[in-house]
């Protein structure tokens, strides 16, 4: 019976399956890293797009910043302007109220008493002047107290200095009114004053009026 060998077929095939095997890895290898190109040029392309949109997002907000800066500014503005408006309106409507009450000065002035001084802080008006006696004072504090533009009037000090022609000094306080209409002429004479301003002038005037 023949032999038949066996190895040289056997080393064959044995290297024919290595050549496949070594062939099946290289291309499995090829393969992989195309994969893996192509998932790291779409990884690449995913981010540039989202870059160009953090981009474009961010140009956004600094342009919506820099209108907000600009709203917050106009707003500023508006509050000065309106700031300036309400003083405005408050000299307009302050005006007539100056000129009624420097009126009703003049209107009250009793004979014998002469004003040095008038200053107004908010509502407070501070009166000071000269008069020949306190009865003079106290009659000027009885027009004040009768009049729709002041009220509440009260003596601070009343002095004399030298003889008796030289008059007494006195500083007085009352307060502004604000009334919707000016008050009429006869609204403007003087009305008795009230026991508290008697009670003022006889605690500063030693009893005078």
């Amino acid at each position: 019976m023949p032999r038949i060998n066996l190895l040289p077929w056997r080393d064959l095939e044995r290297k024919r399956k290595r050549q496949e095997f070594m062939f099946a890895a290289v291309g499995a290898i090829v393969v992989a890293l195309l994969v893996g190109l192509l998932l790291r040029f779409q990884y690449d392309a995913q981010i540039e797009h989202q870059n160009t949109r953090n981009q474009y997002l961010q140009s956004q907000i600094e342009i919506l910043d820099h209108q907000i800066a600009e709203i917050l500014d106009l707003e500023q503005q508006k509050k000065r302007l309106s700031d300036r408006i309400e003083v405005i309106q408050k000299l307009q409507s302050s005006r007539p109220e100056a000129v009624h009450l420097f009126d009703q000065l003049v209107r009250m002035l009793p004979d014998g008493v002469y004003l040095t001084s008038v200053k107004q802080t908010d509502r407070r008006i501070q009166i000071k002047g000269v008069a020949e006696s306190s009865t003079r004072v106290s009659a000027f504090m009885r027009n004040i107290d009768g009049s729709e533009w002041l009220k509440d009037p009260s003596l601070e000090i009343i002095e004399t200095k030298g003889g008796s022609d030289v008059g007494s000094n006195f500083t007085l306080y009352a307060n502004q009114v604000t009334t919707q209409s000016g008050p009429s002429p006869e609204k403007s004479k003087a009305k008795p004053a009230s026991n508290k301003t008697a009670q003022v002038l006889s605690s500063h005037l030693g009893g005078a009026i």
